[in-house]
């Protein structure tokens, strides 16, 4: 396992976690007494950030927020025995705060929306209810599809997928109430993310997956999502370009490895 203090606002630029960190700080680390310490799975080198969805969840949503805290790598197939004092046989991510353990995922994040709240941290939440749902079904359409052992219910398993990103596709061009008061006669959103403009607990939750979703199925099936979901795409491009998210992601390597004993060769 690895440690690294993350710095909070103004802590500079962050490493890129895909690479093997030889245990440097990020720039503006905090004291080692950080009272906040996120544990995620590591990757198969046993010290980056591996692929996990809930994981990358929560890492995002930290920075996000701005506040300092510890960011531990856990090689889940050798260290389980780290967590064994504060949270046996949970599952990753836990998160630490002031010596107490916190294991559900959604629990987690609204103890963080709630504790780590305005004026001091910026709220995440999402203005519009829809954008928390908004593409809710696309990773189980996705895991029915690559996981399929029948070759045969591949082009119809594959057309529920298409349907879900369509509909998110949707969801992502269709402007949103204030893109319509500022522009009353805009036919299709410009927007970067769900909500607007800047990331909300809605993207944290569904970018992570969505990343996935696109990895895998372009190396395992060839089908990449279609450029004509232009709304997905923009999503997509958007999000690859903003350090919450590329700096929490895992490598394409990663995200393939952890796949390619669950999806059977075509």
């Amino acid at each position: 396992r690895r440690s690294w203090n993350v710095g909070g606002p103004g802590g500079g630029a962050l490493p890129d976690p895909t690479q093997r960190w030889e245990g440097r700080p990020f720039p503006g680390a905090m004291a080692e007494t950080a009272k906040l310490q996120l544990f995620v799975k590591a990757s198969e080198d046993g010290e980056s950030v591996g692929p996990c969805p809930s994981c990358q969840r929560l890492f995002m949503l930290l920075l996000l927020k701005g506040v300092p805290f510890t960011l531990t790598t856990v090689d889940t197939r050798r260290s389980l025995d780290v967590l064994k004092d504060f949270a046996p046989g949970s599952q990753l991510p836990i998160l630490l705060y002031d010596g107490d353990a916190k294991t559900d995922t959604l629990q987690i994040e609204e103890f963080l929306e709630e504790t780590l709240g305005p004026p001091e941290f910026p709220s995440l939440a999402p203005r519009y209810g829809a954008s928390s749902t908004a593409g809710n079904d696309v990773f189980h359409r996705f895991s029915a599809f690559i996981k399929n052992p029948v070759p045969t219910q591949d082009d119809a398993l594959y057309q529920m997928l298409l349907r879900a990103l369509t509909r998110l596709d949707g969801y992502l061009r269709t402007p949103l109430g204030h893109e319509r008061a500022q522009e009353p006669q805009l036919r299709e959103s410009r927007r970067r993310f769900l909500d607007g403009d800047e990331l909300t607990l809605a993207d944290c939750s569904l970018l992570p997956k969505l990343h996935i979703v696109d990895t895998v199925c372009t190396h395992f099936r060839g089908a990449p999502i279609p450029a004509e979901l232009r709304g997905v795409r923009r999503y997509l491009d958007s999000a690859r370009q903003v350090k919450e998210f590329k700096y929490t992601c895992p490598s394409s390597a990663e995200i393939l490895a952890a796949y390619r004993m669950a999806v059977r060769p075509r």
